[in-house]
């Protein structure tokens, strides 16, 4: 049997002052562009929907191994990412109540021959674990897709536990 010790909580300002450290800021979170709501929160977990990548508020469209560079991908996965923790903000009020980043599902408009998938998603998945510590660390996928959304190179979703839901 397995056990697990409890994770600390963080403070907001932890969170943002990693942020900072790291050069980045949330970004305003994203209205949806169809017929669904940006996160709901049902037995303990906030289920958020996927994220396109703003970058200095424009979406990185395109495809990886076709006209999008692997490092453009990470970036756009990490921009995905940020909005992940916006839209949470948004809903949660404050980023405090993050327990844990459960899963983060990535989708990566790729070519047939493109096999770098995961790499792409580590730019989500490493700002979790810069962010959060081992609270960040999560259960992961990352599939290659022909299309996304509005063109976008990458889109991810996530699953994550709430305090106080």
């Amino acid at each position: 049997m397995e056990t697990t010790m409890p994770l600390t909580p963080l403070s907001e300002v932890r969170i943002d002052a990693k942020l900072a450290e790291l050069g980045l800021a949330l970004p305003q979170a994203a209205a949806p562009v169809a017929a669904y709501v940006p996160v709901v929160i049902a037995g303990g977990l906030a289920h958020v929907s996927g994220q396109l990548p703003f970058i200095n508020g424009r979406l990185v469209t395109g495809r990886l191994g076709e006209d999008v560079s692997l490092e453009d991908g990470y970036a756009a996965a990490r921009a995905c990412g940020l909005m992940i923790l916006a839209q949470l903000k948004a809903a949660l009020g404050s980023l405090d109540r993050v327990e844990r980043v459960v899963k983060l599902g990535a989708f990566i408009n790729s070519t047939g021959n493109f096999t770098d998938q995961p790499k792409v998603a580590n730019g989500a998945s490493e700002l979790m674990a810069a962010l959060f510590g081992e609270a960040g660390k999560h259960a992961r996928s990352a599939v290659g897709v022909p299309v996304l959304p509005l063109g976008a190179a990458v889109e991810v979703d996530a699953i994550v536990a709430v305090r106080g839901a």
